[in-house]
């Protein structure tokens, strides 16, 4: 059989020339009534428990473990190791990936390691456990059906959390890779590279023996007899980071008699007035959300691949950045994200109810997030909490949970002050760098109404279903935090209970968020279906579904046509009598170079018109549209259009003037070309008689 999950597990701190993959075939015995510890099963397996197993590393609720266990709170995994014997002179050290959620562990009925947080990696030194280089592995996890209390996103707890209506089956376990491998006796411990403000050099920090050798391959190889803080490593030419170019520059360490290897990438974060920068650029968010499950894995990805493949459909429905929803990724995910170039809003897992041992929980989390995954270029926002969660959705009106927010933003910004934080995503902002809010609305009209309010006005109040017959109003703002000079986008949003309906939302809402100037950005919800949550671009299985013609690329590419209706319903977005229906169309988004057109068709009927009028042809005219365009090819996130001899104002994401659309019922299609004849826009809208 082969091995699962075969990868190198941890490729931005990489000691992957010599490692032992664990992953495959365990023993395995359930323990719902805990009675292991008594009877010290970690020294005599339980008895009749000898042939079953579970395939490593896949929760135990999910087919790919070969169990189906559901709420089952405790569970013992046992396996046989062997040290290779060309590292007999080195130190053995364990790895977990990640476990669910309370993981002791034995080695030769030895205690090795406890580790506590069902998200982050931990480790153990077992050489002196180990007889003659072999031993017997064993790990007791307790994975509490009540989650409430520890962080968890969206895994389903027993008792539910308040939102349990959005949860799903739990991942308890093994979740990512074990393996082991060797290290000297004084090793590397920690290896932390960012990029140098001016994007012109490498900040390297190695805590570990001396004298210290760092590597760029290719660049420069730099010595020093000893590494007490940062060092800079200059890059001539430096090659910067972008989706567009990703580039990474690997950076190798030796210190000591201890060498790794890990990556990163030149770019940089800010956030000025109504605009993200990326490398001094404006840079629209055009995001989806991600939650990180699969159909037959939970938590855990079938394969290398499948996570890869994730980030590729996400680019293909025109995304620009995925906000990994509630969960600290497998790393292999964000490392196809660096070298893919799709840009990353990470965030910890949410407890379900406020405590002061929650809250540590949560805190311990956050902080392990940065520390864990702060090398990766692809991550331009920290998140911390969401809606509330875990804050009993009280925190305009609780000082101590204020002061959670607060403390929450603090631990990430002194922990990494080069990327923006999100606080509270979606709901009442104490102290962040993005005002986010999370709006969903069935009604395309007041969609529209309440997205102009938020964006353009002072009010931050929403309302927000809380339940059936139950709606609450939401502000973007605790008490005593202006929001005024911050940088604003949705959070999330999304409409539609069928496939069609959700494809209808997705085009009119969408364009709502892109009329507005001010709007930075998006996070739509979802790019695929999870159990019993259907309103994915993608199926579960990561099918592309039929949305009643809407494009997700169309919708989301980076220069976009905003047609001036208050649609209908799907399949009648204008209903019409006798009169020739007559509207607006605007362009917004991120121009290629040179001029363009707007055009329509519509079955041989129809026109165009504005102020230079168009050429008529059969069923179809043009109206030039000019494009003024400074700076690189493609020039992310900033829009200088005109029509007509009438410049715009140059600034980010301005549209442009309306130009007049005439047509007759029927599927009236618009697009955008270029210079060079390319499409760089395109939608529809449905015309029907009543």
């Amino acid at each position: 059989m082969n091995t699962p999950r075969p990868d190198y597990p941890r490729p931005h701190f990489d000691r992957s020339s010599r490692w032992l993959n664990l992953n495959g075939d365990w023993d395995f015995a359930p323990d719902p009534s805990d009675d292991g510890l008594p009877a010290a099963w970690h020294s005599a397996w339980p008895a009749g428990a000898e042939s079953a197993t579970i395939v490593v590393p896949f929760p135990w609720e999910h087919p790919d473990s070969g169990v189906v266990a559901h709420w089952l709170p405790v569970a013992w995994y046992r396996r046989r190791i062997d040290r290779p014997a060309e590292w007999a002179d080195q130190r053995t050290i364990l790895h977990f990936g990640a476990v669910h959620h309370h993981a002791t562990v034995w080695v030769n009925g030895q205690p090795a390691v406890e580790h506590e947080g069902g998200y982050l990696p931990f480790e153990a030194d077992i050489t002196d456990q180990l007889d003659d280089g072999a031993g017997t592995l064993v790990v007791r996890v307790e994975a509490p059906t009540d989650k409430r209390f520890i962080p968890h996103g969206k895994q389903r707890s027993m008792p539910a959390d308040d939102y349990d209506g959005c949860a799903f089956s739990p991942s308890s376990g093994i979740w990512q890779t074990v393996w082991l491998e060797p290290r000297p006796a004084e090793y590397i411990s920690e290896l932390t590279l960012r990029p140098t403000p001016e994007l012109d050099g490498i900040e390297v920090s190695v805590v570990g023996p001396s004298p210290v050798r760092i590597e760029i391959p290719g660049v420069a190889v730099h010595e020093f007899e000893d590494v007490t803080g940062p060092v800079t490593l200059p890059i001539p030419e430096p090659r910067l980071w972008s989706p567009e170019d990703p580039h990474l520059y690997d950076v190798v360490v030796t210190a000591g008699e201890d060498t790794v290897r890990g990556y990163t990438g030149l770019r940089r974060i800010e956030w000025q007035g109504n605009n993200l920068l990326l490398n001094g650029v404006p840079t629209y968010v055009r995001g989806a959300l991600d939650q990180g499950f699969w159909p037959t894995g939970g938590h855990t990805a079938p394969t290398d691949d499948a996570l890869r493949r994730d980030l590729e459909l996400a680019r293909e429905a025109g995304f620009n950045l995925v906000r990994k929803h509630l969960k600290l990724e497998d790393p292999r995910w964000l490392y196809w994200a660096d070298k893919l170039g799709m840009l990353v809003w990470a965030e910890p897992p949410s407890t379900g109810r406020f405590t002061p041992a929650a809250v540590a929980a949560f805190e311990a989390v956050t902080a392990g997030m940065v520390e864990r995954d702060g090398n990766h270029p692809s991550i331009v926002i920290w998140g911390a909490y969401n809606e509330e969660w875990g804050l009993d959705w009280d925190v305009p009106g609780d000082p101590a949970k204020q002061d959670a927010v607060r403390r929450a933003y603090r631990i990430i910004r002194d922990a990494d002050p080069s990327r923006p934080i999100v606080d509270n995503s979606g709901w009442a902002h104490v102290e962040t760098d993005l005002v986010d809010w999370h709006y969903y609305d069935e009604n395309v009209g007041s969609w529209a109404s309440v997205v102009d309010r938020l964006v353009n006005t002072a009010d931050g109040s929403f309302p927000v279903r809380l339940g059936p017959d139950f709606v609450a109003t939401k502000t973007i703002a605790a008490p005593g935090f202006d929001p005024a000079d911050r940088i604003q986008l949705n959070g999330e949003y999304g409409g539609g209970s069928t496939s069609v309906e959700r494809g209808w939302h997705l085009r009119w809402q969408t364009q709502e968020l892109r009329r507005h100037p001010r709007n930075a950005g998006y996070i739509f919800t979802e790019l695929y279906d999870i159990e019993h949550e259907t309103v994915g671009i993608y199926t579960y299985d990561r099918r592309p579904k039929d949305l009643g013609g809407t494009v997700p690329s169309d919708v989301h590419a980076e220069t976009t046509l905003i047609i001036d209706v208050t649609p209908q319903a799907p399949g009648r977005d204008v209903v019409v009598g006798e009169e020739t229906p007559e509207t607006d169309a605007v362009v917004a988004g991120n121009p290629r170079d040179g001029g363009g057109v707007v055009g329509e068709e519509s079955d041989g009927a129809g026109v165009v018109a504005g102020e230079a009028p168009g050429r008529e042809l059969a069923g179809r005219a043009t109206v030039p549209v000019r494009v003024s365009h400074c700076g690189r090819e493609p020039l992310v996130g900033t829009l200088h259009w005109a029509t007509g001899d009438a410049p715009v104002e140059a600034k980010p994401f301005v549209v442009t003037d309306p130009v007049d659309v005439v047509a007759t019922p029927g599927r009236l299609e618009l697009w955008v070309t270029d210079a060079s004849g390319g499409v760089v826009a395109r939608t529809f809208v449905d015309i029907t008689m009543h």
